[in-house]
């Protein structure tokens, strides 16, 4: 007994972590509540509208009473008519009306009053409520309400009569019943239907949900083309499933971009591990002259210290794209360091013909950033325009400020770079021209280091360029920091 307990409090509680169980038992409760509020107000308007309108019935008896005894003291057969007589009439509320003098003895009594009501208990309760109508039982059970009223008699008031009036109102109980019992049948009926109603609309509900659930677990990485059809879905889970498109398209184009990096990197790292390999083997094929290894030796070394630049490129743009890389940032004068930038490569920019010029109008420009990185960027590109740029050429290196950023150009007249090719020239190991990038020793990393170096700063970089005309490149960075 014990286990098929914990089986049925372990599916209890498995139910109710379900959100479509919640959904439903939300559902449910609120509309329980609505309907026993509803129910419940209809119940007490019917209630006070019935005790409104037969208090509204005595009051009107008790005036016209009065009004007869101090208008028409001596017009019994006024009286008479309309305390035994008018009540005769009446099939289903009736009323009995009783008019003591001031000894308590009785002049007028509606016939069958008597027999209906107890008139010792009448009077036992009118001292109760002298002011107030109440309500008593009667010797067949049926329900009346009571009042009593004292009539001064003649103008002016040679005495005081009493009036005791009192009505039927069991029809009123028989409705006030009927209306419970429709009223408890109709929360029956909620409770039973509304639980069904409301899992119907959870489940309806949240299907949407589960098919992008569906989904999701049919992603995988070999997987990532799948895309959720969204039309028909409410707004904001439409809004939901573009977000976790855009997401799947991201991490396609990740995967797509890892993929191409993989075997960029397994191309580049093998050519100079080759080169090294094979340089090897023709030395060790035959003795050698001490000038043929060392011959040997400079070309391993050579490409030992290419294979180097590579991993170390490789581990600058892994540290990079770390959420915990950190920036050291510094006042810096950015007139001298593009100074610094042109005199380190004013010798070979001199060698390949080309002019290499640094200006800062205006004053000198101060801005908080990481010294060593940025100069490192702009010694990428620098070194980029230097070998693209025909001998007569000229480089400029340039920076302003606005209101909060820095902004550092280099430009060039060199070869320039085909449209096509503009989109992708941020991207790890593309080269416009793969031979002659190889031949001077390039790897395809540089640009990505430039745009690594300027987001870790919070920066964008730009670049333009047309074939045949030159490239200019702007780096956008905080002028302080955030």
């Amino acid at each position: 007994m014990l286990w098929k307990l914990t089986d049925r409090l372990r599916l209890l509680s498995r139910y109710w972590e379900s959100l479509a169980f919640r959904l439903a038992a939300a559902y449910t409760l609120a509309g329980l509540a609505f309907i026993f509020l509803t129910t419940a107000s209809l119940y007490l308007v019917l209630l006070r509208q019935l005790e409104k309108s037969t208090n509204m019935f005595i009051a009107d008896k008790l005036n016209v009473v009065r009004t007869l005894l101090r208008d028409r003291p001596t017009d019994s057969d006024a009286l008479r008519e309309e305390i035994e007589l008018e009540t005769s009439a009446r099939e289903y509320q009736r009323f009995y009306i009783r008019l003591l003098n001031e000894q308590r003895k009785v002049i007028l009594t509606t016939p069958g009053m008597p027999e209906q009501l107890n008139l010792a208990q009448l009077a036992g309760n009118e001292g109760r409520h002298p002011k107030s109508a109440f309500e008593i039982v009667g010797k067949h059970g049926h329900a009346f309400r009571v009042a009593t009223a004292v009539a001064p008699v003649g103008v002016p008031a040679a005495s005081k009569d009493i009036i005791q009036i009192a009505v039927d109102v069991s029809q009123e109980k028989e409705l006030l019943a009927r209306s419970r019992l429709w009223f408890s049948a109709i929360l029956a009926a909620a409770c039973a239907f509304l639980p069904l109603i409301g899992y119907r609309i959870a489940r309806q509900g949240i299907r949407p949900v589960e098919e992008i659930a569906s989904t999701a677990r049919r992603i995988s990485s070999s997987n990532l083309r799948e895309r959720i059809r969204a039309e028909g879905y409410p707004f904001e889970l439409a809004s939901l499933a573009g977000t976790f498109n855009k997401m799947l398209d991201g991490l396609e184009e990740s995967f797509e971009r890892i993929s191409r990096f993989s075997a960029d990197i397994a191309h580049d790292l093998r050519t100079p591990v080759n080169n090294i390999r094979g340089e090897a083997e023709v030395a060790l094929a035959r003795a050698r002259t001490v000038e043929e290894y060392r011959d040997v030796l400079g070309s391993c070394l050579e490409e030992a210290v290419r294979l180097s630049n590579l991993i170390g490129d490789l581990l600058f743009l892994a540290r990079a794209e770390s959420p915990l890389s950190l920036l050291h940032r510094e006042r810096t004068d950015i007139t001298q360091l593009l100074t610094r930038v042109r005199e380190y490569y004013e010798a070979s920019a001199a060698d390949a013909g080309v002019s290499l010029i640094a200006a800062c109008p205006g004053e000198p420009i101060i801005a908080a950033i990481d010294q060593s990185l940025l100069q490192r960027a702009l010694s990428n590109l620098v070194s980029n325009a230097v070998a693209h740029t025909s001998s007569g050429g000229s480089i400029f290196m340039t920076a302003k400020t606005d209101f909060s950023n820095l902004h550092i150009e280099v430009s060039d007249t060199g070869a320039g770079i085909p449209a096509d090719a503009l989109p992708r020239v941020f991207d790890r190991f593309f080269r416009v021209d793969s031979s002659r990038s190889r031949a001077l020793g390039g790897t395809g990393l540089g640009l990505a280091i430039v745009q690594s170096i300027t987001l870790l700063h919070g920066g964008n970089v730009q670049i333009s360029s047309k074939r045949g005309e030159g490239t200019r490149v702007t780096l956008s960075l905080p002028v302080s920091l955030p």
